[in-house]
């Protein structure tokens, strides 16, 4: 659009006005020959009419005689939409000798940063040589909005160089900027600020201090501002209660909004979202619905904030249909619903689910984040399937986040899952920066495979590297020890642990205890028990009752039992364990009055399956599973293995298979468990000698594990079974575990 243009005078277009020289300043005044008196330029400044009445301003009428310029400019820039607006008003002002008026430049900042474009406003704040503090105000505020935080308390310094202490709508744009840089101590500068200049009674003001002392983790300050406020608004309220759910205290935010509650405030949705993570973090969800029940009431059901917190709400109490309609219903979901939906998929046993809404993620062509990858790296993880992880590689490979230390060590953890430990290793080795998750994500890994030697010697090259272990790096220590039956390295590693200043928890305990009585050392493990400063948890006894289990110590495992029971009693895999060790011990009376127990307890025992990925697909086969298309060719494999079995000598163990069955229906109930089954089909769908990779759900039985081991001989073929504990690695009539698991 052209600016007017004068018969006699060549207004320069608008283009040139970008920036204001002193060339331009100099030109545009000695362009006009008389004062621009008519200023018909407004009438077509827009293609869209604007609210000004133009037949007011007379051709004959003197620049500044029966109008006032300032309501002329400020309505022209209110009514503004477009770069190009700002440009044709800068011209005109710079044109009528207007361009050092404070009060319009401060609403043409206001303006610019409004409409997008902070560096024009910067320009025209640097070119006024008088700023007061509104037009101080205006450009720091279009930092503050813009989330140029750096910029914002850079030109509170400089306002403050100037000698002018800031008003109560300063303030709160820099306390805005600290919090978002997480500044803590220039922070505390403006709070001193703030009392020496007399903001300790502006509401506005406090309620900045009470956000940011929140934001920066020092709940306890904010709560002391929070205390002293003479009067609370919803935004005081809600700064607090956010505050208190976002630095981990959930009950205490739940306080203060019954509180606020009881004193007839009613909550905004942003009080409303703080309020949800509450309840979600202390799995309240009761009270939860009843949050979604105010939201529906007060029609804020599609604010996308609150729409995410109940789509995780939802996601991570485990009602994921629930969680998936919500997400649904939203036309355009934001990359921060994805990742609850995702997220709340990976956690809650969906893992295939997670990957798949990934992958619909990406094919719209919609940006995923850190955590997006995060989470969905964890799906593939669980999924267990190596060609997904490679693909997930693959695609992280080519992405953004290919150096990201936290989606690496999350791969270094997916494809040790996965079951390749070898290219778990790749990756940690092309880490350039590694911390203490790194190296620790590393260990675990060795751990899960019961490679322990090299778990112990990665452990010293993290020492040499100078990194100092943390609680995680000796779980995977403790775990590799005890999966490699290294009981003097693993010993000496728990009782190495606080001089490194870290205090044991349940999980060290448990492995210790792991560690003592697959050593068979039971007394040691029970006396170790016995003596431990902390009150032992389900993972230290059910240690203990899997390690009877082995060796047939009944009146031990009765006991490590009955504690399980007292504090787990809904968790049926206690309940098959003491099973387990009457059969092995074969008091059948006993397994009789556990099978009672469960049932007046109403549970029953999981199902056994296992999963065996060919060609980039999971197949899942349960226990005489016949429902399979190739169901006949699968038994005939099966039947042949169990004769190529038997010639070489085979024995099945039956010790712990129901006692009222005859000799040959017991072989028969053990040749169709399920991982046998996954072991015959994938024989007849790959070529000799491809690994083949199995996931079982449950512990691997005793008679399965030494017939895999001699199938890996018989068949010429490396085998990788991940069971509910650990990673066996058959090749060649020998497992990894050393019959240690």
């Amino acid at each position: 659009m052209a600016l007017y243009q004068s018969p006699s005078v060549k207004i320069l277009g608008a283009a040139s006005f970008l920036s204001l020289s002193s060339v331009v300043r100099w030109r545009i005044p000695r362009s006009f020959t008389t004062p621009l008196t008519s200023l018909k330029f407004v009438s077509y400044f827009s293609s869209s009419p604007l609210s000004l009445n133009t037949s007011e301003f007379y051709e004959d009428s003197n620049l500044y005689g029966g109008w006032d310029p300032e309501s002329l400019y400020v309505s022209l820039l209110g009514s503004s939409t477009t770069k190009n607006h700002l440009n044709q008003i800068h011209a005109q002002l710079i044109a009528s000798g207007l361009q050092d008026n404070c009060f319009i430049v401060t609403k043409f900042v206001n303006v610019c940063a409004d409409l997008g474009d902070i560096h024009y406003a910067r320009d025209m704040f640097d070119d006024f040589t008088d700023p007061n503090v509104y037009l101080w105000n205006a450009i720091i505020r279009g930092y503050s909005r813009h989330s140029m935080y750096s910029d914002a308390i850079e030109m509170y310094s400089r306002m403050r160089g100037w000698g002018m202490s800031g008003d109560g709508f300063t303030l709160p744009h820099v306390l805005k900027a600290c919090s978002g840089m997480l500044a803590l101590e220039v922070g505390r500068m403006v709070h001193a600020h703030i009392f020496r200049h007399g903001h300790e009674s502006d509401i506005f003001v406090q309620n900045g201090l009470v956000a940011f002392y929140a934001k920066c983790g020092h709940i306890e300050w904010a709560r002391i501002v929070f205390d002293r406020l003479s009067e609370r608004t919803i935004v005081s309220w809600t700064s607090i209660i956010s505050g208190y759910a976002q630095n981990g205290q959930p009950l205490e935010a739940l306080r203060i909004f019954g509180h606020m509650r009881s004193l007839n405030v009613k909550p905004d949705w942003i009080a409303l979202v703080s309020v949800l993570k509450a309840y979600t973090d202390v799995e309240d969800l009761e009270h939860g619905r009843s949050i979604h029940g105010c939201v529906i009431k007060m029609g804020l059901e599609f604010e996308h904030d609150l729409r995410i917190g109940l789509t995780s709400m939802y996601a991570k109490s485990g009602q994921i249909m629930v969680a998936k309609a919500l997400f649904d219903q939203m036309e355009i979901p934001g990359v921060m619903l994805w990742n609850a939906m995702i997220s709340g998929y990976a956690k809650n046993g969906y893992p295939d689910e997670a990957v798949q809404l990934f992958q619909d993620m990406i094919s719209k062509s919609i940006k995923p984040d850190s955590i997006t990858v995060r989470s969905t790296v964890l799906a593939c993880a669980q999924v267990g399937s190596l060609d997904q992880a490679k693909w997930m590689y693959n695609y992280i490979s080519k992405s953004i986040y290919r150096d990201d230390i936290y989606v690496r060590t999350a791969l270094i953890d997916m494809y040790a899952k996965c079951g390749s430990v070898e290219l778990a290793r790749e990756v940690f080795n092309q880490t350039l920066i590694k911390d203490v998750v790194v190296w620790s994500a590393m260990i675990v890994g060795y751990g899960l495979h019961g490679h322990g030697r090299e778990a112990i010697d990665l452990f010293y090259k993290m020492k040499q590297a100078g990194v100092h272990p943390n609680d995680v790096t000796f779980i995977g220590l403790l775990t590799a020890c005890n999966h490699s039956g290294l009981v003097k390295e693993g010993w000496e590693f728990f009782h190495s642990m606080k001089g490194y200043g870290i205090e044991p928890c349940h999980q060290h305990y448990a492995c210790v205890v792991d560690l003592l009585g697959r050593a068979g050392n039971l007394d040691q493990a029970y006396n170790f028990i016995m003596d431990m400063p902390i009150e032992p948890g389900v993972s230290v006894w059910g240690a203990l009752l899997s390690a009877c289990k082995i060796y047939r110590h009944v009146t031990l495992g009765e006991y490590a039992a009955e504690q399980l029971f007292s504090l787990d009693p809904l968790n049926t895999g206690h309940y098959v364990q003491l099973s387990n060790l009457y059969a092995s011990a074969r008091m059948w009376n006993g397994v009789a009055k556990v099978r009672v127990l469960m049932r007046e307890r109403g549970l029953s025992k999981d199902m056994g399956y296992s999963m065996i990925e060919i060609n980039g697909k999971l197949q899942a086969f349960l226990m005489g599973d016949r429902s399979h298309p190739r169901a006949k060719e699968i038994y005939k494999e099966l039947d042949r293995l169990e004769r190529r079995l038997k010639e070489a000598g085979f024995v099945p163990d039956t010790e712990s298979v129901l006692h009222d069955l005859n000799i040959e229906d017991k072989e028969e109930t053990l040749c169709n468990h399920s991982e046998r089954l996954a072991i015959a089909y994938g024989l007849i769908s790959t070529p000799p000698g491809t690994t083949l990779r199995i996931t079982k759900n449950l512990r691997a039985c005793v008679n399965c594990h030494s017939a895999m081991k001699l199938i890996s001989k018989l068949v010429n073929r490396k085998i990788i079974v991940r069971d509910a504990n650990r990673f066996h690695h058959f090749k060649d009539g020998i497992c990894s575990c050393g019959d240690y698991w």
